[in-house]
């Protein structure tokens, strides 16, 4: 008998292999990574600030004076409406959540390019990165939630006939996935894209800019042309602005059919992500 033939065969905690179907995504070994996970939004977060005088102030401050911005240059300036609620109140709702978006967006857009030298070196389902980026920003959006919050219930206890919350605001968690979902999946598909084309990361923040304008953050819905409003409708961010702003303020389109569009958009958008980063994770090492 030859030596070894009596060996057994071991028992591997994880199998690194070559291919796999394009429907695995790996959804186990993102549960059993989930250390590393928790690792990278500590990263995240952290790395953001450090060495900085204000730190995580910088999270109110930013959404602050944008608001104001938007106050004096659309509001006193242009004159646009915001269907009789006190502009602070208008353009921080739609910033708070849009913020969450373009920033996830953002980050996860560059995925492949920021990380390849991690990711040439040590073995972890690749999708653990964009993940953490979306779980740090949702700390960074928990802190300027706080901020509308503490406006929020200065205009309910000071001004009250201004604005009207209702039992809408139970759809808050469900607004704040979608807006995940969304910043997710279009930061994945662009970073996939990015390995190739490297023009696109240039296109990423006039795209961002370009869509914020075509949502209702600095304009309300009621003042849409109706020539122009099946466009507005048909960006999937409209429908979850306008309902968050019905919510809390009691002013805006809440449609169900609207922000069902929005759950199937994101839905589609998110799976269609996840096939096309999961078939360039496997070569883009060759590629950035």
């Amino acid at each position: 008998m030859k030596k070894g033939a009596n060996i057994k065969h071991s028992e591997w905690d994880l199998t690194i292999k070559p291919k796999s179907k394009w429907y695995d995504f790996k959804i186990s070994e993102i549960i059993r990574y989930k250390d590393l996970l928790m690792l990278f939004v500590k990263r995240d977060f952290v790395a953001l600030y450090k060495q900085t005088i204000l730190g995580p102030l910088w999270f109110i401050l930013q959404p602050a004076v944008t608001t104001i911005t938007f106050s004096v240059i659309f509001g006193n300036l242009a004159k646009i409406s915001t269907d009789g609620l006190p502009s602070i109140l208008f353009y921080l709702s739609g910033i708070t959540l849009w913020n969450y978006f373009s920033d996830t967006l953002n980050k996860t857009s560059d995925t492949f390019t920021t990380n390849a030298h991690i990711f040439g070196k040590v073995y972890f389902p690749r999708m653990i990165v964009p993940l953490s980026v979306v779980l740090s920003n949702m700390i960074k959006l928990g802190i300027q939630f706080l901020l509308f919050l503490i406006i929020w219930i200065y205009y309910c206890i000071n001004a009250p006939e201004s604005i009207h919350p209702n039992r809408t605001l139970v759809l808050l968690p469900f607004l704040i996935l979608l807006m995940g979902i969304l910043g997710l999946s279009m930061g994945i598909i662009i970073s996939s894209l990015t390995t190739k084309y490297r023009d696109m990361k240039f296109l990423v923040s006039f795209g961002v800019q370009l869509l914020m304008y075509a949502s209702p953050i600095v304009f309300p819905l009621s003042i849409v042309p109706e020539s122009y409003k099946l466009l507005i409708l048909a960006n999937p961010i409209t429908s979850i602005i306008e309902t968050f702003k019905y919510a809390f303020l009691g002013v805006g389109v809440f449609n169900p059919y609207h922000l069902l569009y929005s759950s199937c958009f994101a839905l589609i958008l998110f799976f269609t992500g996840l096939i096309i980063f999961h078939k360039v994770e496997k070569s883009f090492m060759d590629t950035v």
